[in-house]
């Protein structure tokens, strides 16, 4: 499939209901509202192809972004074709689901997200963040630094309250997905989490959303799902 069938295919798939939430959480135009689910028969079409995911993404429509990021190939993109998706990432929704989650499924992924966490921009921190969450959820324990992982806690504990707002979200996910999914540091994110207590997260024309890690965590604890890992990272 070419680069014109795709976008006719997602224009046809467009819905303006799906349209509006995704406007609502901070996508603008130009976009067509597709559901993530309905893109599925085209990928399967597609499976991989990175010059037409590059093509998609510089469009700056939302769905072809979104879509871009599942016919990716992670592990042919470099540093700077990484950098140059974060730029075109201008809300949440394409740093964290689109760029952070295709990322995560290369091998550079952590030398990229620390880069990314230490940036000191909103976005590009809540990437990062979010792209140890995608990799914690899904690799195995035994691929990761203990002793990185729990440096980041402490980098958590010490300045989550005084972060931007995204990035605030993105590193109490970060926290959540610790306590459940690397079983080596489960006890001190659970010390963190406690520390840490509720972190609030303003958002625009929207109430704030109250975040509690602690909490969460111990709901995963009692649903016996300590250790839970993902089979795959992308749709």
């Amino acid at each position: 499939m070419d680069f014109d069938t795709v976008m006719r295919e997602l224009e046809e798939l467009g819905k303006e209901r799906m349209k509006k939430m995704y406007i609502s959480n901070g996508a603008h135009e130009p976009l067509f509202g597709v559901a993530t689910g309905a893109m599925k028969p085209i990928a399967k079409k597609i499976k991989t192809n990175q010059r037409l995911a590059d093509e998609l993404y510089a469009t700056g429509n939302y769905d072809a972004m979104y879509f871009a990021g599942i016919i990716a190939d992670p592990k042919a993109m470099t540093e700077t074709d990484f950098d140059a998706w974060m730029d075109g990432a201008y809300f949440y929704m394409l740093s964290d689901y689109v760029v952070a989650v295709t990322l995560s499924e290369s091998d550079i992924a952590e030398g990229v997200a620390d880069k990314w966490i230490r940036s000191g921009e909103e976005l590009r921190m809540s990437a990062g963040w979010s792209c140890y969450c995608w990799l914690l959820g899904n690799r195995k324990d035994n691929e990761f630094s203990e002793s990185k992982i729990s440096n980041m806690l402490d980098i958590v504990k010490n300045t989550i309250h005084d972060s931007p707002e995204r990035t605030k979200s993105a590193m109490n996910n970060f926290l959540y997905t610790v306590g459940v999914s690397y079983s080596p540091l489960h006890e001190k994110a659970m010390e963190t989490a406690a520390a840490v207590g509720i972190v609030e997260v303003k958002r625009e024309n929207k109430k704030s959303s109250i975040l509690n890690a602690y909490e969460s965590i111990q709901k995963q604890m009692d649903k016996g799902k300590l250790g839970f890992k993902r089979k795959y990272v992308r749709c």
